[in-house]
């Protein structure tokens, strides 16, 4: 059996100098899997994603993408070789155009990009209609969309996203879990952290539930909405 796309394995680690947040934490993400990270706030949710992405410190455990170990990259060097990162908040660029939004996830890029920007215009026709819009005058939901677009530009092959339904709507929330599912169907893996469990778990491949920093439950999304002990805890009931 081949190793898993991602495979982060054993993190144990926090920020600076503090008290570790995660303990032995293991993530694996397989090619156009979709893995959500859930559990109750302060878990260590947006932590594992950070961790994942390089932005925090690691003492113990391994982060290898696509078979290469990345546990020393930086951030930076993480995205050249095709992790995308959509973090909860600060994450497009109000002053800018949508379409401005856009071609700043394209820096890293020395080939025509105008193909992927057609992609993502395809996947999210509103922002099409809203290119010259500046993204700060947007919605909620269309903020998101531009989030994911930009990171989208860089040709992620594993696309992280940390709560992209904060704050939207359920309409907004299905819509947009329709295309993270359009995203995956297109061979890019993804790993999302969401506070919707249900709704998450419902297109997940792989859930994770993380208790303290800890795996508490791993198990395909229908598995873990089936499992007693997941619904009382955390699904509420």
């Amino acid at each position: 059996m081949s190793d898993p796309y991602l495979n982060a394995a054993g993190l144990t680690g926090g920020y600076g100098t503090g008290a570790d947040i995660l303990h032995d934490l293991t993530l694996t993400v397989d090619k156009g899997e979709i893995a959500v990270i859930v559990g109750p706030n302060g878990a260590g949710k947006s932590t594992a994603m950070k961790a994942v992405f390089g932005m925090l410190n690691i003492h113990t455990g391994k982060v290898t993408l696509d078979g290469e170990d990345i546990t020393n990259l930086s951030p930076q060097a993480r995205v050249g070789i095709g992790m995308g990162f959509v973090p909860q908040v600060n994450n497009i660029f109000t002053s800018m155009t949508v379409e401005e939004n856009l071609e700043m996830g394209a820096f890293i890029r020395e080939d025509d990009y105008s193909q992927t920007m057609e992609q993502v215009y395809e996947l999210f026709p509103i922002l099409r209609e809203k290119r010259n819009q500046f993204a700060g005058e947007l919605s909620g939901g269309q903020r998101q969309q531009v989030a994911v677009g930009r990171a989208l530009m860089t040709q992620p092959k594993l696309l992280m996203l940390d709560e992209p339904t904060a704050g939207v709507s359920p309409i907004v929330m299905d819509e947009l879990f329709d295309r993270i599912i359009e995203v995956a169907r297109t061979g890019i893996s993804i790993l999302m952290v969401e506070q919707n469990a249900r709704q998450a778990l419902e297109i997940a491949d792989k859930g994770y539930v993380l208790v303290q920093g800890r795996n508490r439950f791993t198990d395909t999304g229908q598995a873990l909405l089936a499992d007693p002990e997941v619904r009382k805890s955390f699904l509420g009931g």
